[in-house]
């Protein structure tokens, strides 16, 4: 049985595309690897939590897990506090890391024409408010709450 879904082909693009660039809370909701020879790497969902006016709002995006991108799944783990030990044994669980919350900070990339959420930073959560006062919300002015 085939099924038409009017909009379904751009879907995933319309939303990198609308969703605004900036720091936002999150909530870890999946983890997948996917391996590839040369880029192994996880795709992680995550639910926004703030700014409200795009709370339960869910993004994806990948952390490339390869030698030369090691840094950046650390940084990643360390300030979504994952746990120490695991992560000293170099070991990932994926059901340890579904419910962890941290702040992300996200820009896009357009890659052969389709726009990809880039992670570009991560935050302990407990620095968002914080970090809330010092980048406002995108579409909202400094010191507005």
């Amino acid at each position: 049985m085939k099924r038409r879904v009017q909009g379904l082909h751009c879907a995933d693009q319309s939303i990198a595309m609308n969703m605004p660039e900036g720091f936002f809370l999150v909530r870890v909701i999946g983890v997948l690897y996917r391996w590839h020879a040369f880029k192994p790497y996880y795709l992680i969902r995550f639910s926004i939590l703030e700014p409200k006016e795009i709370a339960g709002t869910e993004v994806a995006s990948h952390l490339y897990c390869s030698p030369k991108a090691l840094w950046k799944l650390n940084w990643f783990l360390r300030d979504f506090g994952y746990d120490p030990e695991l992560l000293g044994n170099d070991e990932i669980d994926e059901k340890v890391l579904v419910g962890l919350q941290g702040v992300i900070k996200i820009g896009d990339v357009a890659v052969g024409g389709t726009y990809l959420l880039n992670l570009e930073g991560f935050v302990p959560a407990s620095e968002w408010q914080q970090i809330s006062r010092s980048f406002p919300s995108p579409g909202t002015a400094p010191g507005v709450a």
